[in-house]
Formats: structure tokens, C-alpha cells, sequence
């Protein structure tokens, strides 16, 4: 019987040693799974902390699109204002050479008619001086 309990011992020992190894095997998966596990928590706060800039990024650009859009807007209301200014100074201008034609006319009725009596007067002063 003190052969079977030596041997139940050593059995005890072996298996007490084998537990202990695994032991230490599941101490170091744990350990290393606790590493892993940080790194991913780090790697999804990054993640966050990116994304969370995308958002921001893209808000800004939201924005400066709609800054764009209401400079487009003003600067075509700009436009159409200065195109209906043309228009009228166009029909000013159109009015200015109608007029102008008009005086120019006037001009030369008046100088043939200033003529005519230059004649006239000539003519007159002739037949005063004759008499």
C-alpha cells in the first residue's frame, strides 16, 4: 500500500504541477488578451476621436457650401441689377442720339434759315443804299 500511495502522490504532484502550468498558461492568455483588449479600446477611441472630426469637417462644409450658395445668389441678383442698368442706359443712349439727330436737324434748319435772311438782309440793305 506505501507503493500506491507514493504513487498517488506523485500522480497528486504531477497533476498539481500540470494544473499550476495551466494555471500560469490561462494567467498569460489573460494577460495578453488584456493587452489586446486595451489596444482595441485605444484603436476604437481613435476611431471616435476621426470620426467625430469627419462630422465637424463635414458641418463646416455644409456650411461653406451655403455660404457659397447665398454668394451665388447675391452675385446673380448683382448681375440681373447691373443688366437691367444696361438696358438702361442703352435705351438713355438710344434716346441721347434721337435727340441729338433732332438738334442736329434744328441746326441745319436754322443755319439755312439764318442764311436765307443773311441774304435777305443783303438784299435788303442793297435796295436801302440804292434808294
Amino acid at each position: 500500500m506505501a507503493a500506491e500511495v507514493k504513487q498517488l502522490a506523485e500522480q497528486t504532484s504531477k497533476a498539481t504541477a500540470q494544473i499550476g502550468a495551466q494555471i500560469t498558461q490561462i494567467q498569460t492568455a489573460s494577460g495578453a488578451a488584456a493587452v489586446s483588449i486595451d489596444r482595441i479600446t485605444e484603436t476604437i477611441r481613435q476611431m471616435s476621436a476621426i470620426s467625430t472630426s469627419i462630422a465637424a469637417a463635414m458641418e463646416e462644409q455644409t456650411s461653406a457650401t451655403a455660404e457659397i450658395s447665398r454668394n451665388v445668389q447675391q452675385a446673380s441678383a448683382g448681375t440681373a441689377e447691373v443688366s437691367s442698368n444696361i438696358d438702361g442706359v442703352n435705351q438713355a443712349a438710344s434716346s441721347t442720339g434721337a435727340a441729338a439727330a433732332q438738334v442736329l436737324s434744328s441746326a441745319g434748319d436754322l443755319s439755312r434759315n439764318a442764311e436765307r435772311l443773311r441774304q435777305e438782309l443783303e438784299v435788303f440793305l442793297a435796295n436801302v443804299r440804292a434808294a
